[in-house]
């Protein structure tokens, strides 16, 4: 037993440690210079599977080469859940152009599927856990707060950041602007 839990120990302090690195070498909320290659915590992200609501792996690899808003949520939280049937709406616009949202869920599997099945969320929804957490952190949400949006340019780099209930204007203008 003391084992598992000094193992457990070790394996959250990597892991916060990861975090701390990535969340120092990305920008946030700011546009990075022209020509800067991928950051850290968008190859990170890019590097990693997760399971989608429904169960299934999915290679984020995949997200590779088109603008992408990554929306971390969880089904506790209230601005989260207030924002997805716009994020869904917006989805069905972004379409045509190449860009693709994805939820990213630090909640468990179960509470993630009976989410989408009941909403019928349009973007896919990925199953972090609380290492959704970590990552977001990655992308320099310091406190851990949700929701946390950041929107990712085709070339890999971080575009912009935006922590609490978004601004859906401000988004849409965001995004046509990468």
């Amino acid at each position: 037993m003391k084992r598992n839990i000094v193992l457990a120990a070790v394996v959250g302090l990597l892991f916060a440690g990861v975090g701390v690195y990535f969340g120092a070498h990305a920008p946030v909320g700011k546009t990075p210079e022209s020509g800067a290659a991928m950051t850290p915590a968008v190859a990170g992200l890019y590097a990693q599977s997760m399971a989608d609501a429904s169960g299934k792996m999915q290679n984020l690899s995949q997200l590779k080469g088109k603008p992408v808003v990554v929306n971390f949520w969880a089904t506790w939280c209230g601005p989260c859940v207030q924002e997805m049937p716009e994020l869904s709406a917006m989805q069905a616009e972004l379409t045509p152009k190449n860009v693709q949202i994805v939820g990213i869920g630090i909640d468990s599997p179960t509470n993630i599927r009976e989410f989408s099945a009941k909403y019928k969320i349009a973007y896919p929804l990925y199953v972090a856990g609380m290492s959704g957490t970590e990552l977001s952190r990655a992308f320099g949400n310091k406190a851990g707060s949700l929701p946390f949006t950041v929107l990712i340019g085709a070339d890999g780099r971080i575009a912009k950041t935006y922590l609490g209930r978004l601004k859906m204007d401000e988004l849409r203008r965001d995004v046509a602007a990468l």
